[in-house]
This record gives C-alpha cells, sequence and structure tokens, in this order.
C-alpha cells in the first residue's frame, strides 16, 4: 500500500493538552468495518476485534482512530487498518473518501445513539475490503470473521460498545444485506 508521508509534527499531543482539546473541540475520528468478499464484491463476512474496554470489560470492537494533522482520509483509514489488522492486511482503500454513515459520539449518553466518554467525536465510516492476511495487532486480542449474512441477527452485535453496534448494521444496511 502506499501512503502519503504524515508530518507528525504536532501530530500527537502531550495527554494533557489533547485531554484539554477534547474537552474544547470535536476530535475528528475514521472508523471502518472491515470485511471479506467474494470474486464479485459481495460482502460475505464482517471482521470485529475483541480487545479490553477503558472500563476493564473485554469487548467487539471495529477498526477505529483519529484523524491526524495533514493525513489524508485515505491514510488515516490505511494507518489505522494496518495498527489494528496488521500490515499484510492489505485493505482495498475507497477511491472515494465519501463515507456511508457518519457517528457523532457525545460524552454524554443520551444525545445520540454512539457515545465517547472521554470527548465529542465526529467519525466517518466505511467498508472496506481487506484481502490479505488480517491479524490483531496492538491492544487487540483476536480477530473474528462473522459471517454477513447471519450478524445482524445475532447476539455478537450486542458486544460491541458506544454504538458501534450501530456502525456495524448500517454497514450491512448499505450492503443490502438487511
Amino acid at each position: 500500500m502506499t501512503r502519503t508521508a504524515v508530518d507528525a509534527e504536532g501530530a500527537w499531543f502531550e495527554p494533557d493538552r489533547m485531554a484539554e482539546l477534547r474537552r474544547q473541540l470535536p476530535i475528528p475520528y475514521i472508523d471502518v468495518v472491515p470485511v471479506r468478499t467474494d470474486p464479485d464484491g459481495a460482502i460475505r463476512q464482517v471482521g470485529l476485534l475483541l480487545r479490553a474496554s477503558g472500563e476493564g470489560r473485554i469487548v467487539r470492537a471495529i477498526v477505529s482512530g483519529r484523524v491526524l494533522v495533514h493525513e489524508t482520509l485515505r491514510d488515516a483509514i490505511g494507518r489505522h487498518v494496518e495498527k489494528d489488522l496488521g500490515p499484510l492486511a492489505m485493505p482495498r482503500i475507497p477511491v472515494s473518501p465519501v463515507p456511508f454513515t457518519v457517528a457523532e459520539y457525545f460524552p454524554t449518553p443520551g444525545v445520540s445513539l454512539f457515545t465517547d466518554p472521554r470527548q465529542h467525536a465526529i467519525s466517518l465510516a466505511y467498508i472496506v475490503p481487506i484481502h490479505g492476511e488480517a491479524a490483531p495487532q496492538e491492544d487487540a486480542l483476536e480477530l473474528t470473521w462473522f459471517d454477513a449474512a447471519e450478524l445482524a441477527g445475532s447476539a455478537v452485535l450486542g458486544e460491541l460498545e458506544h454504538g458501534q453496534d450501530v456502525i456495524v448494521r448500517r454497514a450491512l444496511a448499505h450492503a443490502g444485506l438487511i
């Protein structure tokens, strides 16, 4: 995958500065629903990570993270897929950075379907086909591929936190699977 080098100068803040910014500004994020497709491009499987939550529970999660200063959306998608699924995942990043949905996370539960106790975040959500060998990385404990046609009706989506189940349902609906 060819990505533009990100000028990391000022892209990361000290924890205190980041906490201050999170109190004052909406933070841009990307959410990625990794999928496996058949040769015709139809979604067959959805990949969900298993990781420890900030509250100390084991939960399912999608690929997600901040967009850095001077980073394109395509580069942010590629960076977060590599960070969570490994350098051999070989994502097929969309040519156009148009998301299938937008999620607005609030620190206060009930303001929207999405919560993030740390901040107000606006996340652009993408369905990204994975064609390589994906494996959990960093803080992810496991990556499981679920049958897309069965996922919407299963209890697995209840294992996602903060509204990420809604993002997966919207991805399945966007793909015509529910």
